[in-house]
């Protein structure tokens, strides 16, 4: 019987492209390094890891297919933040339906990420 999610994982080609983007800019906190892997830290819920992949090249093909939420408390403090700092959004900030607010943006890979405020 599946119980939960552990952990999803981003891989990539070009590992030191990535790290910085997520640790420097997002403000993820790794928890485990190594030469071609890392794992960052979670206060609750699945963790996210990066790795390098031999078998990913460049870019990804399709960004929509699979994209990772962050849960923040202020999604428009969060987004003002990110960009300022470059971050590419394809969204802004707006409320959904539910009353969530989210806002979806890329990494460098050209992974789809949003950030997920509820209420």
């Amino acid at each position: 019987m599946i119980t939960g999610v552990h952990s999803v994982l981003i891989w990539t080609e070009e590992l030191q492209r990535l790290v910085p983007f997520y640790r420097d800019v997002l403000g993820l906190k790794p928890e485990m390094e190594s030469e071609g892997f890392v794992i960052f830290q979670s206060s609750s819920g699945p963790q996210l890891a990066l790795g390098a992949h031999s078998e990913v090249k460049g870019r990804s093909r399709d960004p929509n297919r699979v994209m990772v939420d962050f849960t923040v408390d202020d999604c428009q403090a969060e987004y003002e933040r990110l960009s300022k700092q470059g971050v590419e959004f394809v969204r802004t900030p707006g409320k959904e339906e539910d009353g969530v607010t989210i806002a979806t943006f890329v990494d460098p890979d050209g992974n789809m990420l949003q950030l997920f405020q509820e209420g």
